[in-house]
């Protein structure tokens, strides 16, 4: 997980350990809890094997400053960690941090794995009202059917916010699918209506 969030910040830009560390923090900390003392290790681990590239600056007085960036083999992993969900229910830890990449990823691809994690939050909510029956039949206390009750709330919200996301994504893709050389912006999910697409000019993603 911590690998994915590097190589999506280092797509962006190249970063010395203590900036990587802090928009680790400001980018993706609300929603994530970041293990800071596996940053250098993970690191470490990514030059090893050639996804992550370390730079001395040329400046004499930072020296101890090595510069991070990602390599093309790094891009390549990059695009493969964030699709992953592909294959299999997303783990709920992973999915917010997924989607703060999402703008990597081709819109159908966006779609679909949109809508493989609202069949999960489905199905939890299924048993989540399974297990409230069951609960209201036996001895729970009030505090832990309001409990049950939140996280169901919860549960719908999500799944109507996963909505919202699937329907301006279509409105993206059908966009694109009238006209190839338009490239589609991010959905603007403030609005109702669908940001309009700008020209592709004739030819990503933070890392």
């Amino acid at each position: 997980m911590l690998e994915l969030a590097i190589l999506g910040l280092l797509k962006e830009r190249p970063m010395h350990g203590y900036e990587l560390r802090k928009q680790l923090s400001q980018k993706l900390g609300f929603f994530w809890t970041v293990s800071f003392g596996s940053l250098y290790p993970t690191l470490g681990k990514l030059e090893r094997r050639g996804v992550v590239a370390k730079m001395a600056p040329a400046d004499a007085m930072s020296r101890r400053k090595f510069v991070y960036s990602i390599t093309a083999s790094g891009e390549r992993e990059f695009l493969e960690l964030l699709a992953q969900g592909a294959a299999s229910a997303w783990e709920e830890d992973k999915f917010p941090l997924r989607v703060a990449f999402f703008r990597y990823l081709r819109p159908e691809t966006r779609i679909r794995l949109l809508e493989r994690r609202k069949q999960y939050l489905q199905d939890k909510l299924d048993v989540g009202h399974a297990s409230l029956r069951w609960a209201k039949r036996g001895r729970a206390d009030s505090y832990t059917l309001s409990l049950m009750r939140h996280g169901m709330d919860t549960t719908e919200r999500d799944i109507v916010w996963l909505d919202e996301l699937i329907a301006a994504e279509r409105r993206l893709l059908e966009a694109e699918m009238a006209d190839p050389n338009y490239r589609q912006p991010a959905p603007d999910f403030e609005n109702d209506e669908p940001a309009l697409p700008t020209p592709e000019p004739q030819e990503l993603q933070p890392r």
